[in-house]
């Protein structure tokens, strides 16, 4: 049995795997920012009878980390998995994103990240063991796209922390995955910041903009929109996570999941830029 911590289970991957977790006896503890939010999860776990506590946490928060933290090590004596998996979206073109969106998107998607980490890595080194699964996305590894380039930022930015820290911590009998994961049906749509432009009656209101990719926007929302009406169900990201979390080996970090996540990454080896670029414009109707 492990005792596995994972952040942002109020819904999707979250939510999915710590119920995956539990249900093969693991000693689950299912944090999220906001408590109030836990109903779905509750009531599964009632009806289950499964061994999973929910617990508050919100990953912006250095004590509120700190505090979750010492909770289930108080509780436990150990913490043998850490999930990452709180996230949030963000949409805009790069003149207009607000640098307090951008802010907050880093916050929660990769400085969130390194709190628990700098949380809980003490306590794993002195086991000797533990396992830290970092969910991505395929984002995190394909080229850049408009509107949704700071969300894929911070993806990029934790594959980057994850083959770091893989090596880091090898001696000390720690594991490091990251899940990539492509399309599946989840709520981030509910859980993101998005820049929106509008049209000014008052032209010396400089912050309302007709914005000039305004095209853009709207292409990437509405694929977006029809990508997630056809995604696939979360419940295959969260055996993947089990099945990283519980693989001997410590390598592979890199987990793609889904087949538009392995697909996505042929392509970069099948075609330059221009053609990769040219194929997204087609996607998403350009």
């Amino acid at each position: 049995m492990n005792v596995v911590l994972i952040t942002g289970c109020s819904s999707g991957f979250g939510l999915v795997s710590a119920l995956a977790f539990a249900r093969r006896g693991d000693r689950v503890y299912a944090s999220m920012r906001n408590l109030s939010k836990a109903g779905d999860l509750k009531a599964v776990i009632e009806a289950e009878r499964l061994p999973i506590t929910p617990l508050q946490l919100d990953v912006t928060d250095d004590e509120s980390v700190k505090q979750a933290v010492l909770h289930v090590l108080k509780s436990e004596g150990r913490i043998d998995v850490l999930v990452n998996n709180a996230g949030m979206g963000c949409l805009g073109p790069v003149e207009f994103l607000s640098d307090d969106m951008l802010r907050s998107v880093f916050e929660t998607n990769f400085f969130g990240v390194v709190r628990m980490l700098r949380a809980v890595l003490p306590t794993m080194r002195e086991q000797n063991s533990g396992v830290v699964v970092n969910v991505s996305s395929i984002d995190g590894r394909i080229p850049g796209r408009p509107i949704n380039w700071a969300y894929s930022s911070t993806k990029h930015s934790l594959g980057v922390l994850s083959d770091a820290l893989a090596l880091e911590v090898e001696s000390f009998g720690i594991k490091v995955r990251l899940i990539e994961p492509g399309f599946f049906a989840t709520k981030i749509s509910d859980n993101r910041v998005v820049w929106e432009s509008r049209v000014s009656e008052d032209r010396r209101e400089m912050e309302c903009i007709d914005s000039p990719y305004r095209t853009l926007e709207e292409a990437v929302k509405s694929s977006a929109t029809k990508n997630m009406a056809k995604a696939a169900d979360p419940q295959i990201v969260a055996d993947a996570i089990v099945e990283a979390a519980n693989e001997k080996s410590p390598f592979p970090v890199h987990y793609p999941v889904g087949d538009d996540a392995v697909a996505a990454l042929k392509e970069i080896d099948l075609y330059d830029e221009e053609e990769q670029a040219t194929a997204w414009k087609r996607m998403v109707g350009l």
